[in-house]
């Protein structure tokens, strides 16, 4: 019998009790907490169903089935996989607010902020019929001030600054419409607007660079999600956070202001790449570390089989077969390989 039922009625999919031996996957959820095993292997289902309903990835892995052996074939297929189910329309908006949301969330517990992340994208807002707003987070918990966010993976959007806004023209969505709309429909305090690098129109990524404070409207950021790069959107959110919490009803200059915030973006900016430099740099040292403790290693079992030849004048074809093959260098070698991955965690 086999292990996947379906119940017709409640429409779902039953697994019975299994286990599979995998290096990779063992692997990976050997690296996830043991509380967040389950939700990574729905992930995990959801997207593997995702990729066999193309027809393209599905003859791909077919045909590559029994071959695919090694570890770095493997991430190959799952980097391309991802980044194909990225770009499809019907699923990268989905696949988008979840793993902004799933960021917000991790940013906010390292940052020991009591905020509520909520994915709102599915529900509509105050305003009639209207779902714009994917994230809201509630501040300092639900009852409070709100940040809106709006998660927009699409080139057709254009920054719409209101000084080159046609209001005779037909009504698109941009930047600046889905930002106030977005705090409109829920109710926000502050709104963030979210671009990705590879699906933000050319005009938005050369007038926002990394991040920006429109005064009045709210902050766009852009991040690289492909590159698990969320930086902008973290310092966007900070930003955004302070303002909602500590905004009061008094006269401000906006000129001012916008200067002041602005000021703070790059200074942030500077530092966030300080800081993956100094990431890069250390990962460097990682990998020089690494080449030498191989030649040392390697220096030391060609000087045993030298001492050997020495003594006996010869070497047996067991002998040089071993020396060859250096199987034992690989066994060693990843035990101290792990040790300098473990560096400067």
């Amino acid at each position: 019998m086999g292990i996947v039922s379906l119940d017709q009625k409640a429409g779902r999919v039953q697994i019975s009790s299994f286990e599979v031996e995998n290096k990779i996957l063992f692997e990976f959820f050997n690296r996830v907490g043991t509380a967040d095993r389950d939700d990574q292997l729905h992930r995990a289902l959801y997207i593997g169903v995702l990729a066999l309903m193309e027809d393209r990835l599905s003859t791909f892995l077919a045909r590559t089935s029994n071959e695919l052996g090694t570890e770095l074939e493997s991430l190959k297929m799952i980097f391309d996989m991802k980044k194909e189910l990225f770009y499809r329309s019907s699923v990268k908006g989905v696949l988008a607010e979840e793993d902004i949301a799933e960021f917000l969330v991790e940013f906010l517990e390292k940052q020991r902020l009591p905020d509520r992340v909520e994915l709102t994208g599915d529900t509509a807002g105050k305003l009639h019929r209207n779902k714009t707003g994917d994230i809201v987070c509630h501040l300092n918990g639900v009852g409070g001030k709100r940040i809106a966010i709006e998660c927009k993976f699409d080139k057709g959007i254009r920054l719409g600054d209101i000084q080159t806004k046609d209001v005779f023209t037909r009504k698109s969505d941009t930047a600046w419409s889905q930002l106030l709309e977005a705090q409109a429909n829920r109710d926000g305090s502050a709104g963030i607007i979210v671009f990705d690098l590879s699906l933000v129109d050319n005009s938005i990524l050369n007038a926002i660079q990394d991040v920006r404070f429109l005064p009045a409207v709210g902050f766009v950021a852009i991040i690289d999600s492909q590159k698990g790069d969320y930086k902008n959107l973290a310092i966007a959110y900070t930003l955004a956070r302070d303002l909602a919490l500590n905004t009061k009803e008094v006269s401000l200059d906006s000129d001012v202001l916008n200067v002041i915030v602005n000021r703070i973006i790059k200074d942030l900016v500077d530092i966030a790449s300080i800081k993956a430099l100094v990431h890069a740099n250390i990962e460097n040292s990682k990998k020089i570390l690494a080449q030498i403790e191989k030649s040392m290693m390697l220096m030391e079992f060609s000087q045993r089989y030298l001492a050997k030849f020495l003594s006996d004048g010869t070497l047996s074809k067991q002998d040089l077969l071993d020396f060859y093959a250096g199987e034992e260098l690989k066994d060693r070698f990843r035990l101290i390989e792990r040790e300098i991955s473990d560096l400067a965690q």
